[in-house]
């Protein structure tokens, strides 16, 4: 069950965002991941609980900033409650659309579970709804991805797999690269891996 903190920056203007602590690991029903996020001085800014089945698709996502609180998960598309600070006023929404993303890395773990692409195959269209900060706000957005190279390094832990996917977000046609070591962002826009308590674990194939 790899633990460690991720450092959260703007990916343009690199303005210090936050820090995640995360926990997360994969099971007989899918994979799961948990984290709480703090502001820059170290206040509680909020947390993150996702869960995706053996295929990738999110089964329950549950996210809290800014007293604010979505609850979502894959129903005729994805399917999402958003709550105000209050708690007086919720908002459905549904869209045909693949998965969800957001600032967590775990957003990005998921979405490499659910395309399981192979280096070299073309790039593979999909489709997101995006919960922006500060307030959980969803934004459709629609990008490719693909995977660039897979390359397996010696560690004292074993060898270790890294891949890295080339991403473009199609209505702004911007591309930037992420790599991942199994359920663990090593470096992407906007997220830096500071700690990393265990190895990061192997999906099966």
């Amino acid at each position: 069950m790899p633990r460690g903190r991720y450092s959260l920056h703007d990916p343009h203007d690199h303005t210090p965002l936050g820090e995640e602590h995360f926990h997360c690991a994969p099971g007989p029903s899918g994979w799961r991941y948990v984290s709480q996020t703090t502001t820059p001085a170290g206040d509680h800014r909020g947390s993150v609980d996702l869960a995706v089945d053996e295929l990738g698709r999110p089964i329950r996502l549950e996210l809290h900033a800014s007293s604010w609180q979505v609850r979502g998960a894959a129903l005729d598309g994805v399917t999402w409650v958003r709550t105000d600070p209050t708690g007086t006023h919720a908002t459905e929404g549904n869209v045909r659309a693949h998965a969800f993303t957001g600032t967590s890395p775990a957003f990005l773990i998921a979405l490499t579970r659910l395309l399981r692409l192979g280096p070299g195959a073309p790039e593979t269209r999909v489709r997101l709804v995006a919960f922006t900060d500060p307030v959980l706000a969803p934004l459709t957005v629609d990008q490719s991805w693909a995977l660039l190279k897979r390359e397996t390094h010696p560690t004292d832990d074993g060898p270790l797999t890294v891949d890295e996917y080339q991403v473009s977000t199609l209505d702004t046609g911007e591309r930037h690269t992420v790599h991942i070591a199994g359920d663990v962002v090593l470096a992407a826009p906007g997220v830096e891996l500071e700690d990393l308590d265990t190895p990061p674990s192997v999906f099966p194939a």
